[in-house]
């Protein structure tokens, strides 16, 4: 089957010899997919795998959702006049199949590591990305997933057991501190280590969100915002919008608002700084706060690119409150009837905070992503692995 994009380092433009290389050899760049958008189409399809399957990774469509419908795109009239914003548009991914839209990140993920010849990854998560990967990875029987996960987020990780996932929890571990051993564990046992962010098929099933937006809202969207971790989804968003413009899809290229809360947000003490990269002053060891999804305390890797990106559109990070997230979910469900979860909450107190400080003109089209909500708890398996850490190592029980 023949490519039709090809990985790159942003930096240096060297390409890896090797299938699956979220990093370059080279220079140590991230790595990027790159698509020839001469040849590029969107095609005639309520499915968003099939209408933008040309600026997607993956070169077998069956290995794509066959039944999936792009998420709604609401006008939210109702939360818009309360807040003084006439354009004001939410992007409801809560009907995500694992209601989230980490479902995106999934559906392209898997098949693009699969499709790189990886047969075994090791990844972390604290729960809707791994829940994603779980929903999906029955599709590819050949491929299988070492998941690592920290004791305070377990009941998080939602899916029905399956000889194709085996689960490691660690006992009183940050998500920082699984991901180290998920990495690590790859290394010893010949597996591939998923990378996170710098999974390309990650940023590239995260920014359908766009490509669909775009579709959905009559004339160019001025603010992009969304509640950031590691933030891959605004990263990957700001590429989508960049491919359609150069395809001439979209007359101009978003600024993007980047949200966290106030209780960990190292990109936005970065930021206001002015520092090109993340101190040791920044990071937080152990963060605490309602907006689990969103809880990174160490972005030193991430934060070069996305500061960059930012800058480039003319964005901005911003810290909000958990009095103000609070707040932000209680009007989105009593004045538009969506129930999202405390980190899309985030996002929507960021816009209410530049709304009310003055810093938003009232007919500058917003969109915000209402990245998910709050699943149901009711498919914790049991079958897991536990690791404790004794003496400075992690400890193993046998599977």
């Amino acid at each position: 089957m023949m490519k039709k994009f090809r990985v790159q380092c942003v930096l240096c433009r060297a390409e890896p010899q090797f299938p699956y290389s979220p990093f370059c050899p080279a220079c140590g760049g991230m790595t990027e997919a790159f698509f020839d958008l001469s040849a590029a189409e969107l095609r005639d399809s309520d499915n968003p795998y099939e209408r933008y399957f040309d600026l997607l990774p993956v070169c077998d469509r069956e290995l794509l959702p066959t039944k999936a419908v792009m998420t709604p795109t609401i006008h939210a009239g109702e939360l818009g006049e309360y807040l003084g914003l006439a354009q004001l548009f939410l992007k409801n991914e809560t009907t995500n199949p694992t209601g989230t839209t980490k479902y995106r990140m999934a559906a392209v993920s898997l098949p693009y590591l699969y499709e790189s010849g990886v047969s075994h990854f090791c990844t972390s998560s604290t729960g809707n990305s791994s829940t994603a990967y779980a929903h999906q990875i029955t599709l590819i029987p050949n491929l299988k997933m070492s998941l690592f996960t920290g004791s305070e987020f377990r009941n998080r990780v939602n899916y029905e057991s399956t000889s194709q996932i085996t689960h490691y929890i660690l006992h009183d571990a940050s998500f920082a501190e699984a991901f180290n051993v998920a990495a690590e564990f790859a290394n010893e046992h010949g597996h591939t280590s998923e990378r996170g962010f710098f999974n390309l098929g990650r940023r590239e099933g995260l920014k359908l969100a766009w490509l669909e937006a775009v579709d959905q809202v009559k004339g160019p969207i001025d603010w992009y915002v969304q509640a950031v971790s590691s933030a891959m989804g605004v990263y990957g968003v700001y590429k989508g919008a960049k491919e359609l413009f150069d395809m001439g899809v979209s007359a101009q290229l978003p600024r993007l608002m980047c949200v966290q809360q106030a209780s960990c947000s190292p990109m936005v003490k970065a930021w206001e700084e002015g520092a090109e990269t993340i101190a040791k002053s920044h990071i937080v060891e152990s963060p605490q706060g309602i907006a689990k999804a969103i809880l990174r305390g160490d972005p030193s890797r991430v934060y070069p690119y996305m500061r960059k990106i930012v800058k480039e559109s003319n964005g901005t990070f911003l810290a909000v409150s958990e009095e103000h997230i609070r707040e932000a979910r209680t009007l989105v469900m009593e004045l538009e009837g969506i129930d999202i979860c405390f980190s899309a909450a985030t996002a929507v107190a960021g816009v209410i905070h530049q709304a009310r400080a003055g810093m938003l003109d009232p007919d500058t089209r917003i969109l915000i992503n209402l990245t998910g909500s709050d699943r149901h708890y009711d498919r914790v398996p049991e079958d897991v692995v536990h690791v404790r850490k004794e003496q400075g190592s992690w400890m193993f029980d046998q599977a």
